[in-house]
């Protein structure tokens, strides 16, 4: 059960508050696959780094079954705990919201989707990056 609803956040807002409150985390949860050929957040201009969990394994697409147990791992060495502020990250905002859920249903109280996610929305050919999205904002990324 989910403690509250998920609130959306654009990658805008979602940098801003990487930025600005030195607690909060990303979590990226595209696969090894999209780590590595479309590209990661680049959070050092911020001394951060963003956690990478699939919340789907490719190419199989079934959820990952540890998904709560690896991401309260990863948080642990980060010195996070229920209170911190989550911001979640897929391509385009879709996986992100259920591995949202999924933390808030562990009992995390500060769960974000980050809306466009890394990649955004289609655009009229079809392709993603354009329209919205971290990458087409303009927030820093690098290569996997």
């Amino acid at each position: 059960m989910v403690s509250g609803p998920i609130e959306l956040v654009s990658v805008e807002d979602t940098w801003a508050h990487l930025s600005s409150d030195a607690g909060s985390v990303l979590i990226d949860v595209r696969t090894v696959a999209e780590w590595s050929y479309v590209g990661v957040p680049d959070l050092s201009h911020i001394s951060k780094r963003p956690v990478l969990v699939e919340w789907q394994s490719f190419p199989t697409n079934q959820v990952n079954a540890a998904f709560v147990d690896q991401v309260q791992e990863a948080l642990k060495g980060l010195n996070a705990d229920q209170t911190t502020k989550l911001f979640f990250l897929c391509r385009s905002g879709v996986r992100s919201l259920r591995a949202a859920e999924a933390m808030a249903a562990a009992g995390f109280r500060h769960c974000h989707n980050v809306t466009d996610g890394f990649e955004g929305p289609l655009d009229p050919e079809r392709h993603r990056g354009r329209l919205g999205g971290w990458k087409a904002k303009g927030l820093p990324w690098a290569q996997g």
